[in-house]
């Protein structure tokens, strides 16, 4: 578009152009910039208040603007189950740009920044939307709650972006470590402590390098179908091996649950039919259950919520967010912080996850 050159040519300014075209100023700047693409009244309009044709004014031949080509890191638990052409947000934690491949959850199409165009082990070219992530514009939160969509729903509101990453709560804590992300969500429980993730991060972290918050209290339990109610029960009754159940990654806090359950119980994992199909993530567990391709599962309460399953709680746990030191110190960190207090977060949690939010935003470490 040739808008710019012309109006500065003849000596007016885009406010005197919008005025005798009839449309606001930021209109005239979007036209100039290609944000924007004018009907056919207003090209018209345009060309004769700065004398000339549209065909000048607006050339069909015109080269596209080159797409940019971003390298950065693929931020998945499953890089080599990431397709190349595969959609993904772009964000930046310290010096390094990532990745994280996106899915379709709905009936629409997931926000994303741009899409993979080739490939090599971690590394990825990506055909970026906008160009590179700049500065402090988003947070990378990784973890295996559902309920972090709540975060990325008020980070909108509070000026800060943040991108959620699912994964095991062991994984998120090794790319806390490696500076991968800038929190790391975790429901891990230590049998010698007898508490969740404190111990656990202090033999990971060097002494005051991180900072640990809680999330929410959750109740952790056996999902099954509603039409299963009455046969299934809880864990003990896996050793028929009538049921078939659906795990989660090596890592996990579910996963750890039911190996300690199923010891309990007497019960060896090779009695139990499907114990070694993994489904990474709450929500895809619980999919699986009531899409009937699995009996049973356990996960979160939350997860048996959204579809609608039978819950049998089996330990009430303990969500928690880690951070690094700087990263709270910063203004994207002061300000996840500061949501984690808000009455609107803990309502949420409470109504709609089921989750015990009395202790949301409760400093740990």
């Amino acid at each position: 578009m040739r808008l710019k050159e012309f109006r500065e040519a003849r000596g007016i300014s885009a406010a005197e152009v919008a005025a005798r075209c009839g449309v606001s100023r930021q209109t005239i700047y979007a036209i100039e910039d290609g944000t924007f693409l004018p009907n056919t009244a207003i090209a018209i309009r345009l060309a004769r208040i700065l004398e000339t044709s549209v065909e000048e004014l607006f050339p069909l031949d015109e080269p596209e603007a080159p797409v940019e080509l971003i390298r950065a890191e693929l931020l998945t638990p499953s890089p080599r189950a990431t397709a190349e052409r595969c959609m993904v947000r772009l964000c930046r934690v310290g010096e390094r740009i990532l990745a994280v491949p996106v899915e379709a959850g709905s009936s629409f199409l997931p926000h994303a920044d741009g899409v993979i165009e080739r490939r090599t082990a971690s590394r990825v070219m990506v055909r970026a939307v906008d160009g590179a992530p700049r500065g402090e514009e988003s947070v990378v939160i990784a973890g295996c709650d559902p309920a972090l969509s709540f975060l990325e729903e008020m980070g909108h509101g509070a000026g800060v972006r943040i991108v959620t990453v699912p994964c095991t709560s062991r994984k998120a804590l090794e790319w806390l470590k490696e500076g991968r992300v800038h929190v790391a969500g975790s429901h891990l429980f230590d049998r010698v402590s007898g508490e969740y993730n404190l111990a656990i991060v202090q033999r990971m972290f060097p002494p005051g390098s991180t900072g640990t918050v809680t999330f929410a209290s959750w109740q952790e339990g056996f999902i099954t179908r509603t039409a299963e109610a009455e046969k299934i029960r809880g864990v003990a009754d896996l050793g028929s091996g009538a049921w078939r159940i659906v795990n989660r990654e090596k890592g996990s806090g579910s996963r750890s649950l039911l190996d300690v359950e199923l010891k309990d119980a007497g019960i060896t994992p090779a009695k139990v039919p499907g114990y070694d199909r993994i489904a990474a993530g709450h929500l895809a567990a619980a999919l699986a259950v009531a899409s009937g391709t699995a009996d049973c599962c356990i996960a979160t309460f939350s997860a048996a919520r959204c579809f609608g399953l039978r819950f049998v709680p089996i330990a009430a746990e303990r969500f928690d967010l880690v951070f690094s030191r700087p990263f709270a110190g910063s203004r994207s960190g002061q300000i996840v912080l500061n949501m984690l207090t808000r009455l609107a977060l803990r309502r949420k949690l409470h109504e709609l996850a089921g989750y015990d939010s009395s202790r949301t935003g409760d400093i740990l470490l």
